[in-house]
């Protein structure tokens, strides 16, 4: 199952599909340092770094030398789209998906796989979703759509995404998605997905790239697969101000600015400020560092490894950049695991 991988950021949709065992040609997106780690962490896979409008058939083709794609996977950038923004229909962003269409048009695989924002379905009345759907109607695919909870799949994350799955219109491949292996009671939570990680703090060592305890459970030693001699990147924790640390301690596990005395409630204005994660339930969806979110227990944001696991970025994937950088790739990439489900249930069928 050969894969093509658009705005691929650093690579938790095509690491996805390699744990079910695609290989993953090509990957592209205009993002140097998400691109690095992308080629770090995809070793066989070949990169172009550019914006997608301006990337020539010519150098795709080089790319992938020759290989018949199977699949070709993306999520375009949805900020236009996103919540946390203005939104609005002519947003250049939300027409990036043109840019999709048109290398699908070339490279004619078996199946598509677009990824986006659950907004993309109802926004401005349905009209993005369905110009989605015309476009690649007129160049030859049916697209079905679904929004799927990365927490049904595996993920300590609570990350709703809009699926597309695609096929070329009359071909007998009939692909739906995939069915969900966990429930709200057997969901992975944040005490399951981090305790094994150090607990660092300000008053300890800056970055411990040693393990605190052994694996307590399937989740963990699912993360530790493939890594040397037990050593862990990107754990380097963020050091808070005094009164920022004395404000997170008075917010309890799952709270967030409502629960702050009334004289502090106003320091962050939006539904999301002052959040603390709970350690017995999944994480909401992360941000991509902007120092919302705290540890369940620890009176921090996540440190970037910590952040990768609630994503289910196995710990041998490794970030490069700096540290903002490093948030962004995490924050903005689709959780593995839900790449995996999805890519199964392609493999079953194509």
């Amino acid at each position: 199952m050969n894969v093509v991988d658009l705005f691929c950021g650093c690579g938790g949709l095509s690491a996805g599909f390699e744990k079910a065992g695609a290989n993953v040609l090509l990957g592209i997106d205009q993002n140097a340092a998400a691109l690095k780690s992308f080629k770090l962490n995809h070793k066989n896979s070949q990169i172009i770094c550019g914006d997608i409008e301006q990337v020539s058939i010519n150098d795709i083709d080089n790319a992938i030398n020759g290989k018949k794609v199977n699949v070709i996977i993306g999520g375009p950038p949805c900020q236009g789209l996103s919540l946390s923004g203005p939104r609005k229909y002519d947003d250049p962003r939300n027409k990036l998906f043109l840019s999709f269409v048109r290398i699908a048009e070339h490279l004619s695989p078996d199946v598509i796989v677009l990824e986006n924002v659950p907004g993309i379905l109802s926004l401005f009345k349905g009209e993005i979703k369905n110009r989605i759907l015309e476009e690649f109607y007129n160049i030859g695919y049916e697209l079905k759509h679904k929004v799927l909870n990365s927490a049904d799949y595996g993920v300590p994350q609570i990350r709703r995404r809009a699926i597309f799955i695609g096929v070329k219109k009359g071909s007998n491949i009939d692909i739906d998605f995939p069915e969900a292996i966990l429930s709200e009671v057997s969901y992975t939570t944040c005490s399951e997905a981090l305790s094994d990680l150090n607990d660092l703090d300000d008053i300890l060592m800056p970055e411990s790239k040693s393990y605190k305890t052994k694996a307590v459970n399937d989740y963990q030693k699912m993360m530790r697969v493939g890594v040397e001699d037990g050593f862990l990147n990107n754990h380097l924790i963020t050091k808070h101000q005094d009164k920022v640390k004395q404000t997170i301690a008075l917010v309890p596990e799952g709270g967030n600015y409502k629960d702050l005395p009334e004289e502090l409630r106003g320091s962050r204005k939006f539904n999301v400020a002052w959040t603390r994660y709970h350690s017995n339930k999944p994480a909401s969806t992360i941000d991509t560092g902007h120092r919302h979110h705290f540890h369940y227990k620890l009176n921090r944001v996540p440190t970037v490894r910590e952040n990768a696991r609630l994503q289910s970025f196995p710990d041998a994937f490794i970030f490069e950049g700096n540290k903002t950088e490093q948030y962004r790739q995490v924050g903005n990439a689709v959780p593995p695991l839900l790449g995996y489900a999805i890519a199964m249930k392609i493999k079953e069928n194509i």
